[in-house]
């Protein structure tokens, strides 16, 4: 596909631990992490500079066995299982009886960076902006907020709070200022149009090739897992009658249910793991 033309090489060897490594024992070598990622376009001076930003950024670990390989840190597992949480706990819309979370902040002035830091952290939690330094997402946000905010060291700028709208005025349309949802439209759209016709010409298919199913599936999650942190899930009563994350979705876990099984034997098959969790 012609995202794993497009996708960085440190974002496809993301997903290739997030969704496979992790449950395969946790390690790979480099050797054949470089054919897995051969087949996503990515060639071996490519693949050996991303795992050498990613090793300084405290993602991955060396690790010999009969070869040099690579783990994930420690750190990260907990990352990942947020990640996990995020993309494929939260395809449903958030339910408006659950309320929301209010995350307020106030920098003094000698830290201001760390006002961009809050905002940028924010953003990408899917928190709406109200007004500087208050933000605001569906309650079932909270936890993620509160742990990413501990990790990244800006908890004790923020408070937290959670409650119900009590407010006259039509929140559907407050929602539409707090949220860009036309920059995440155009996500979607991006999205859907990339991978509709895959679902398409796979779901149903018999005989889908383990190989075809990897070169699918990993460029196709690389696209979809910043989704839903751009997209908080909001309330179905408070998006627009055409939201088009429905049909995205719909692709996306498509996609998933057919692919994700064989693209796991290819890693399996080249790399010589055994499965291990999902």
């Amino acid at each position: 596909m012609a995202e794993s033309a497009t996708a960085r090489p440190s974002s496809l060897i993301n997903t290739v631990y997030g969704a496979f490594v992790r449950g395969l024992g946790g390690w790979i070598s480099i050797a054949d992490l470089i054919v897995l990622m051969g087949e996503l376009g990515v060639d071996a001076p490519a693949v050996r500079s991303a795992i050498s930003r990613l090793k300084k950024r405290g993602t991955l670990t060396q690790e010999r066995r009969d070869g040099t390989g690579y783990r994930l840190s420690p750190a990260m597992e907990s990352i990942f299982d947020e990640g996990d949480r995020r993309i494929f706990g939260n395809l449903e819309p958030a339910r408006l009886a659950d309320g929301w979370v209010l995350a307020i902040f106030s920098v003094p002035e000698s830290e201001r960076a760390h006002r961009h830091q809050l905002r940028s952290r924010l953003t990408w939690l899917g928190f709406g902006n109200v007004s500087p330094g208050v933000w605001i997402a569906p309650a079932r946000l909270l936890e993620d907020a509160r742990r990413t905010l501990v990790r990244v060291e800006l908890a004790d700028y923020v408070h937290l709070f959670t409650g119900a709208a009590a407010s006259g005025r039509r929140l559907g349309e407050a929602v539409g200022e707090w949220w860009d949802f036309e920059a995440i439209e155009e996500q979607y759209a991006l999205f859907t149009d990339e991978y509709g016709a895959a679902a398409a010409s796979l779901v149903g298919r018999a005989g889908v090739d383990p190989g075809e199913a990897f070169r699918t599936y990993v460029p196709m999650l690389t696209q979809w897992r910043r989704l839903p942190y751009l997209d908080p899930g909001l309330p179905a009563e408070l998006l627009p009658a055409d939201w088009n994350a429905v049909e995205a979705r719909k692709v996306f876990l498509e996609l998933h249910s057919v692919l994700v099984g064989l693209a796991r034997e290819h890693v399996c098959a080249v790399a010589g793991l055994v499965a291990g969790r999902t």
